[in-house]
C-alpha cells in the first residue's frame, strides 16, 4: 500500500480516470473513523473498499487526482 496515496485519500483527494469512468474517493462520513471505507465507482456500480485496498487499487488502475463528474457539474451549476 502506498502511504502517500492513503494520506491523500484521507485528505479528500479524488482519484479517477474519466475515460474509463473509474473513481476512488473517501466519503466525508468516513473521515475520522477507525477503519475508513473508500468508494470505488466503476462501470456504473460502486463498492466499499478498506483504505489500504483503495490505495492499492489507485496504483493498480493508474488513477490520477481529478474532480468527480458529479462534483464538477455542481461547481459549474453553482450560482452565488
Amino acid at each position: 500500500m502506498s502511504k502517500v496515496i492513503a494520506e491523500k485519500l484521507l485528505a479528500g483527494i479524488i482519484f479517477g480516470d474519466s475515460e474509463n469512468n473509474e473513481y476512488i474517493y473517501l466519503p466525508g462520513g468516513e473521515v475520522g473513523s477507525d477503519n475508513p471505507l473508500c468508494i470505488l465507482e466503476s462501470r456504473g456500480s460502486s463498492e466499499d473498499l478498506p483504505l489500504e485496498e483503495a490505495a492499492y487499487m489507485v496504483q493498480h488502475l493508474t488513477l490520477h487526482p481529478c474532480a468527480h463528474p458529479s462534483s464538477a457539474n455542481a461547481l459549474i451549476n453553482y450560482k452565488a
